[in-house]
């Protein structure tokens, strides 16, 4: 350990070890080793989002980049100058270092396209595994979202947004019989089910989330012109009303990268580092399926010099098939008010290595704001003895910033115009309305295909002689249940035109 609080090369600098309230040593995350992964626990207002931000700016300053979700909207502050907090002067003095404000490189994006860029992917990227964990599908409906997936590849037809997949998997309904042979039953009952989930997640903003242009996950990894690494934040304050859409939309970015990049080995510094914050939500109700693919996606995305930290409140949120490979950690403080709270101060004591001279389960009840026990890995990859640290302040502002500086920020952004507009090309949707017109169906069922089905039984209902006796309330209902069969499918629109049409009858 250093006795200086001075920059050291290859090195983050985390805090100053505290006995008796007097610092003694100083901690550092070593770079070489950022992508080995790391976690950040504690209880709300221990001090977690400041270490979080802390080395955010180290990984920043050191030219690697850095992604990371703001789920209470106060990490955006990362891109002004810190305000000199007394609190973060006085925490600077006392450790010994200079309290010096700056600000960082950053992007700030959002699903929602309201307060970033716009970051979407297609249905065809996010794959019907991780389609099925967003959807809370069970084993047959996965099943049957395989078979349509299956079926649009072989026929050539896009997956891109979500009226595609509604599109396919009508047609998928439509000629269950041929596929039948193939692929094994497709109940509609399923199908039905999958389409009423895709209206739960449309109603959560999911439509503006799948589509094109699709987001470059390369464009995560950038510096600036002082070689900087670029601070990628996502806006999750809203996202985070969408749990399932949350944890599913960063598994798929960390899936995108880990295919994406190529294999790298050790490098002197990670090329990215990914913060998952409210890191609960990726693992709460996961099938089993998904937690071996998330794990198997952490233990293996080292190689490409991507680092993951964690971000949560208990380390029991994260399995221990996970949390064993988390090498650089910070605790910040637990309650014990209930058993699982016990045993999660106990587990945390566990694996830290032991510090003979400091009782770890007391300690964890009892640090204060801006102290954690940190435990980073040694040049050799090992462990080092948990120490109780004050946790050095951040340079730039912590908290939110306003809607003018955010609205400079994306003005003056690279991406600017780049992700903004929706492109709505030609995919499985207007293909298949295509073949509707011809008469064709792509499984070689006769009928004349979902749209011509459709088409049917609303020419037979609201026939072209009917619209001059219709009224203009009926006018509208009929412009909406065609909306809605277009939509949905034979079967589902079928029960929306009976009950619709059995109320105007009344």
């Amino acid at each position: 350990m250093s006795d200086t609080p001075a920059a050291v090369p290859g090195k983050i600098l985390v805090g100053a070890s505290v006995k008796e309230r007097k610092p003694r040593d100083y901690r550092y995350l070593t770079l070489a080793l950022g992508n080995r992964h790391g976690l950040v626990a504690g209880a709300t207002g221990g001090g977690k989002t400041v270490s979080l931000q802390l080395l955010a700016e180290g990984f920043s300053n050191a030219g690697a980049s850095v992604f990371l979700s703001d789920v209470k909207g106060d990490l955006a502050g990362l891109s002004q100058p810190g305000d000199g907090k007394p609190a973060f002067v006085a925490r600077a003095k006392e450790i010994g270092v200079p309290y010096e404000p700056d600000r960082f490189p950053v992007v700030f994006w959002d699903v929602f396209g309201e307060q970033g860029h716009p970051v979407r992917a297609s249905i065809s990227e996010m794959g019907p595994l991780l389609l099925s964990r967003l959807l809370d599908l069970n084993d047959t409906q996965e099943g049957v979202l395989n078979v349509v997936f299956k079926a649009a590849d072989e026929q050539g037809l896009l997956l891109l947004d979500l009226k595609d997949l509604r599109a396919m998997l009508a047609h998928v309904a439509e000629n269950a019989a041929t596929y039948k042979t193939k692929y094994g039953n497709v109940a509609s009952a399923s199908v039905g089910a999958i389409q009423r989930q895709l209206l739960v997640l449309e109603s959560q903003g999911g439509e503006k989330f799948f589509g094109e242009p699709a987001l470059d996950i390369m464009d995560f990894l950038r510096v600036d012109r002082d070689g900087r690494g670029v601070i990628n934040i996502v806006a999750a304050d809203k996202l985070m009303r969408a749990p399932r859409l949350y944890a599913t939309f960063l598994l798929w970015m960390l899936s995108e990268l880990f295919e994406a990049l190529p294999e790298v080995g050790d490098l002197d510094k990670p090329k990215l580092v990914f913060f998952f914050d409210e890191a609960h939500l990726l693992f709460n109700d996961a099938p089993k399926a998904l937690l071996s693919a998330i794990e198997q996606v952490v233990r293996l995305i080292r190689s490409k010099g991507v680092g993951v930290y964690f971000v949560t409140q208990n380390p029991l949120d994260v399995p221990d098939s996970v949390l064993g490979q988390l090498g650089n950690r910070i605790q910040h403080v637990l309650r014990a008010f209930t058993p699982r709270d016990q045993k999660a101060v106990r587990a945390a004591a566990e694996t830290f290595r032991d510090n003979r001279s400091l009782e770890e389960a007391e300690a964890i009840m009892q640090l204060g704001v801006g102290e954690a026990l940190v435990s980073m890995l040694d040049a050799k990859g090992t462990p080092e003895i948990v120490e109780r640290t004050l946790i050095a302040p951040p340079s730039a502002r912590v908290g939110p910033i306003s809607a003018e500086e955010r609205n400079a920020i994306m003005a003056a952004s690279a991406f600017a115009g780049k992700y903004d507009a929706m492109v709505d090309r030609d995919s499985a949707f207007e293909m298949l309305e295509a073949r509707a017109v011809k008469g064709e169906t792509a499984g070689g069922a006769g009928g004349g295909g979902l749209l011509g089905t459709l088409g049917g039984i609303l020419g037979g209902i609201f026939g072209k002689g009917d619209r001059k006796r219709m009224s203009p309330a009926e006018l509208a209902a009929r412009a909406a249940i065609q909306s809605a069969a277009r939509s949905a499918g034979t079967q589902i629109a079928r029960q929306i035109l009976r009950g619709v049409l059995g109320g105007m009858s009344k």
